[in-house]
């Protein structure tokens, strides 16, 4: 046995039934919309059955079938393409958040990576920054889209429990964002640049990105590399979210390493949530074992070099989902609906800030109409902007954020890196002294580079 293989080492049942269940995925609960002309080979999962309630499947979902029959006409020409800036698509499909707010939805339990900075052990930090990682994932399972942010769009959160959260939309082709968090105890930094594959009936989205935390106490640098995401029954079916694979946060400054693995949803929901993996340190030995279900709870044990559960120790609970709201439409948790509040929002907020979108707030009114209206009207507003710079030989230089020489391999493409270049902080602290008590709410929305173009 290889102690440093988390698929050989004992101690759980997920890794015994790993190979099995990506099987039953790809044969149990998957089958062609048989019998329906125009759809021929689209698959349909329903992740609570198996092949024989597909069909029945199919005709659930959001899709009234008039809204579902153009949407499949219009989308089929992609299969196989990146559809992450191509396609102009129905608000019918979005929720009222942004991609950069969506970016900040990593803060609400911020307080582990405190516990990170605080503890002596080594492999306790460990523990606590990838359930800090593992925390969003119960947010990413929403099956609505947030809407791409426009050029030069920002979002900020004030002091949440300590934290200032600052995004911004760095690049429109290819889309790219980057953040910045920090506090007393941790500096967040990310560079995010989704990439996309339409497979028809559902979708992968490749987390292309840099994600990294810095531990201030002990100046401790954590990497962090997550798995794809599959977004299922996008036309036919009721959609839902799976992220099968691995996840791997490495200490780099001390070797030490996370890596855990995502179970795919199997038969009749077999596995569906599961989290399991092992704490290692430099020599890649484990340390301690993880467990638990990604939209729930994670807990911990030590283990020894095989894998297994020391003796005279237990399992100890590290995070736990916090209670979420009932029957709410967007199947958003307390802090989602706090980060489209302007209760978060700093004094002088910027006119670039997401709130004011008007699309996304028209959205959040109900009022899709209105939502769709507006959103056409910034993107056209946002394909004037480009042609006024081409005509005029300039590029955009994003104001929070600088780009990098550094080009960083992920496991789904290279990555040009940006930095938080500390002119937000400067901004911030300016602003939180001045005695503009304007109201946020009568802020227009306007991240534009140009003021003289017609809308």
């Amino acid at each position: 046995m290889a102690p440093n293989d988390p698929k050989k080492v004992g101690g759980s049942g997920f890794f015994a039934s790993l190979a099995s269940s990506i099987s039953n995925l790809g044969s149990a609960m998957t089958k062609s919309v048989n019998g329906l002309v125009g759809y021929e080979g689209l698959e349909v999962i329903n992740p609570e059955g198996s092949t024989e309630d597909a069909e029945e499947e199919a005709s659930r979902g959001r899709w009234k079938q008039e809204d579902r029959d153009g949407y499949w006409k219009m989308m089929q020409k992609y299969i196989g393409s990146d559809v992450t800036s191509m396609v102009t698509l129905p608000v019918i499909i979005f929720e009222p958040m942004t991609m950069l707010q969506k970016m900040a939805e990593l803060m609400e339990y911020s307080h582990l990576l405190d516990m990170a900075d605080k503890t002596e052990d080594p492999y306790m930090r460990m523990v606590y920054g990838s359930s800090w990682a593992i925390s969003v994932y119960y947010a990413f399972q929403r099956t609505w889209k947030p809407f791409n942010p426009i050029l030069g769009e920002t979002y900020e959160m004030a002091n949440y429990n300590g934290v200032n959260f600052i995004s911004e939309q760095v690049s429109h082709h290819p889309p790219m964002s980057a953040g910045h968090a920090e506090n007393e105890h941790f500096a967040y930094d990310c560079t995010s640049k989704l990439k996309t594959k339409f497979l028809g009936n559902s979708i992968d989205v490749y987390p292309v990105g840099r994600t990294r935390v810095t531990l201030k106490r002990d100046g401790v640098v954590l990497d962090l590399v997550p798995p794809l995401t599959k977004v299922h029954n996008l036309i036919f079916g009721r959609t839902w979210v799976d992220s099968p694979g691995e996840m791997v946060m490495t200490n780099l400054t001390t070797g030490d390493k996370v890596v855990l693995y995502f179970q795919p949803c199997g038969w009749f929901g077999s596995g569906r949530y599961e989290v399991d993996g092992y704490v290692y340190n430099a020599s890649e030995e484990p340390k301690i074992l993880m467990t638990g279900k990604w939209n729930e709870s994670m807990s911990y044990q030590p283990c020894d070099g095989e894998g297994e559960p020391l003796p005279g120790t237990e399992l100890k609970e590290v995070w736990k989902l916090a209670d979420t709201p009932k029957d709410d439409k967007y199947q958003y948790t307390h802090f989602a609906h706090k980060i489209n509040s302007f209760d978060t929002a700093p004094k002088k907020l910027l006119p670039s800030d997401s709130r004011l979108r008007p699309d996304r707030y028209a959205l959040e009114m109900g009022d899709m109409s209105k939502s769709g209206y507006e959103k056409s009207s910034m993107e056209e507003r946002q394909r004037a902007e480009k042609r006024t710079r081409e005509e005029k030989g300039q590029s955009f230089t994003p104001k929070w954020f600088d780009i990098t020489e550094e080009v960083t391999p992920t496991p789904w493409g290279d990555l040009e890196v940006y930095q938080f270049n500390g002119k937000y902080s400067e901004h911030r602290a300016a602003a939180d002294n001045s005695e503009d008590n304007t109201d946020p709410k009568s802020i227009q929305f306007n991240p534009w580079q140009f003021q003289d173009l017609s809308t």
